[in-house]
């Protein structure tokens, strides 16, 4: 799908960094709490009319963002993109930054011109959650067995249909397949991270993954379960959902 420019428009490409612990999810929503509704506003204060943005795909409520992407189409030449950086970030709350702009040609979509996306969840991983990590991270007080995380994270490798690791949204997606590279589980000290990179992600994939994992290596639920979600798609869902607040956007791919 193509957005052609109009005569005199040129494209940006926005990169966006957010705690989404003040926002209700990146999508426009009624009372205007989103991502998107916070940068449309800050385009219209400098252009003096409404402007729209597009983004390269929803996070929920309490998920951050280290590199959201959007684009948005405005006056040819009407400021650098340094000073479109500067002008946007000063008409922002605090929680939201464009950490990059840079000029696109019309052929770009920030949703459709995406070949992936690399996501990121961190986990607490001691008995004391540190204040500072609150709304940051998800606090996991028991010893996780990382050897056993990586262990079942390596299921998920290569292309699967994920329809028991996807929540619904209303509107059920085309297909529920999606293909991943192997998840990179890592610990340092006390925090555990799983980095997840796909060509797409289903309607809270990661947490849902994450929230499974988990289980299996507190020993709560055994390989066989996790096995069978991923052999019979869609039977029956996981019901272990890790908290939006341990999810980073990383990086959107193109």
């Amino acid at each position: 799908m193509k957005v052609c420019l109009a005569p005199g428009l040129e494209r940006l490409h926005l990169t966006i960094a957010y705690h989404g612990g003040t926002f209700a999810g990146w999508q426009s929503q009624p009372n205007l709490k989103g991502v998107q509704d916070h940068v449309e506003a800050a385009l219209a204060k400098i252009l003096e009319k409404p402007v729209r943005v597009h983004g390269a795909g929803r996070t929920d409520a309490g998920v951050h963002a280290l590199g959201q992407a959007a684009h948005v189409d405005v006056p040819a030449k009407r400021l650098a993109t340094l000073t479109w950086r500067v002008a946007l970030n000063a008409n922002l709350p605090s929680g939201i930054r464009i950490i990059g702009c840079r000029r696109v040609s019309s052929e770009f979509h920030a949703r459709f011109s995406a070949k992936g996306k690399i996501y990121r969840y961190r986990i607490w991983n001691t008995e004391t959650f540190h204040p500072l990590e609150v709304g940051r991270a998800w606090h996991v007080p028991q010893r996780l067995p990382v050897d056993s995380l990586v262990r079942h994270a390596e299921r998920f490798r290569g292309r699967h249909d994920f329809a028991s690791f996807a929540a619904n949204r209303g509107v059920p997606p085309e297909t529920t397949v999606r293909n991943l590279q192997p998840i990179k589980v890592g610990r340092h000290g006390v925090l555990v991270t799983l980095e997840f990179i796909g060509d797409g992600f289903l309607y809270r994939m990661v947490r849902m993954i994450t929230g499974s994992l988990v289980q299996v290596a507190l020993g709560r639920r055994d390989e066989a379960w996790l096995q069978e979600l991923l052999e019979t798609p869609g039977k029956n869902k996981t019901n272990h959902t890790a908290p939006a607040e341990g999810l980073y956007l990383v990086r959107v791919l193109y």
